[in-house]
């Protein structure tokens, strides 16, 4: 009837104490947890914003993140470049704002 109680009850002496690393496997198995579910995934996600900003060029069809959408007027050397928005309103903003580079046409069929 012994198999129906817990180690901890059964046993009058000190509980067991387990092998000592135990908890190193497992302070291991939770970092690669974090790194598979979380950083991994946000690094993939940088170097893709990144690849995106790098091929931002005149004449892009862009959306930001402050929902404008816009034709790419200008692109400067500081990270700062122009949207048209329309023909006579520009809009300088930050390149880190850009969500998206636009299909070629998005502008004349919105």
């Amino acid at each position: 009837m012994s198999f129906f109680m817990f180690d901890a009850i059964a046993s009058p002496g000190a509980p067991d104490q387990g092998s000592p690393y135990s908890l190193i496997i497992m302070l291991l198995m939770f970092g690669l947890i974090f790194y598979f579910i979380i950083l991994r995934p946000q690094q993939k996600r940088a170097k893709d914003h990144k690849k995106l900003m790098d091929s931002i060029g005149k004449n892009d069809e862009v959306i930001t993140t402050g929902g404008l959408i816009g034709r790419v007027a200008k692109v400067g050397d500081t990270g700062i470049i122009t949207i048209a928005l329309n023909d006579t309103t520009e809009v300088m903003i930050k390149h880190d704002f850009v969500v998206a580079v636009l299909p070629k046409g998005t502008m004349k069929a919105l």
